[in-house]
């Protein structure tokens, strides 16, 4: 072994943790961001060197894989009533902006965690960024069969989201309605909300056995790989609906980033030493190779 192979080891060093500062402050960034799941690398050894008696002899660092941690945030109180967190492992289901088909399956969706919705003007429920929430029971848009606000159960505003993402909205003349899927509305009453609920024209859920397999795409949302184990079926009321237990919406509630600012600087004061560590080896080494140098003078 040369002392050349010890600069590449701190060069290693120096590559990788340059990568996990990128890490931590994508975190730092998102501190606020709704929904925000954290992230953190993980580090393996490079393959070593055979050297004397059978040992070995490192080569250095590399990234082994970048993990997204999916903790629960906290949620925080909100005024706007289409504001909703989850409680569980699940996550939103969404569809492209401007989709008006239902989503073959599961696994074609985009899933999140944050969920600030709103009714556009085309009267789906969407995030921010237009993306189209679904209902669980077949995968379709949110759509609340609006005409011109002057017949009964014409959508007027949401009223409330229960436990298991049945909504309730109001049509111009007060009066009270739930979701009943394309458009439709069933007068709220209590025999309407067991054939609603039943029927799954809820908020759709999706939960992955696997989340680390999810792959960030953008705007809080994820999309499945071969990994994270969403189901390829199709959407149904048993499977998409959340159980009001286990798997429980809170309305005016969105669920913050789970990034915990105490820990992130304590992992950037480490990876800043062992940056600054692996640059000691640089020069050390180089230091060596010039007492090696200066033997013929």
């Amino acid at each position: 072994m040369s002392i050349t192979s010890a600069m590449y080891s701190g060069v290693s060093g120096l590559l990788a943790n340059a990568e996990g500062i990128n890490v931590i402050g994508n975190n730092l960034a998102n501190v606020n961001t709704v929904g925000f799941k954290s992230g953190r690398m993980l580090f393996s050894d490079m393959l070593s060197a055979s050297g004397p008696n059978n040992s070995q002899i490192g080569r250095g660092v590399q990234i082994q894989k970048v993990d997204n941690i999916y903790a629960q945030g906290a949620f925080e109180n909100t005024e706007v009533v289409s504001d909703v967190a989850i409680q569980g492992n699940s996550f939103f289901a969404f569809a492209a902006p401007n989709t008006t088909a239902a989503i073959a399956t599961q696994d074609l969706a985009y899933l999140s965690r944050a969920g600030a919705l709103r009714v556009n003007s085309a009267y789906n429920l969407v995030n921010p960024d237009g993306y189209v929430a679904l209902e669980a029971a077949t995968g379709a848009p949110i759509d609340f069969l609006y005409v011109n606000g002057q017949t009964a159960g014409d959508f007027a505003k949401i009223t409330a989201i229960d436990a298991q993402g049945v909504i309730t909205y109001s049509d111009y003349n007060g009066d009270a309605y739930y979701y009943n899927g394309s458009g439709a509305g069933l007068p709220a009453t209590t025999a309407n909300y067991t054939v609603v609920r039943d029927a799954g024209h809820t908020i759709a859920v999706v939960n992955p056995t696997n989340p680390l397999g999810l792959i960030k795409v953008g705007g809080t949302l994820f999309k499945s790989s071969a990994e994270a184990g969403v189901p390829t079926t199709a959407f149904s009321a048993a499977v998409n609906r959340a159980n009001g237990s286990s798997e429980k919406m809170y309305s005016n509630s969105l669920e913050q980033s789970n990034v915990d600012m105490a820990a992130q600087f304590v992992k950037m004061i480490l990876t800043q030493r062992a940056y600054s560590a692996n640059s000691k080896t640089i020069t050390t080494a180089d230091e060596m190779t010039q007492e090696v140098l200066n033997l013929k003078r």
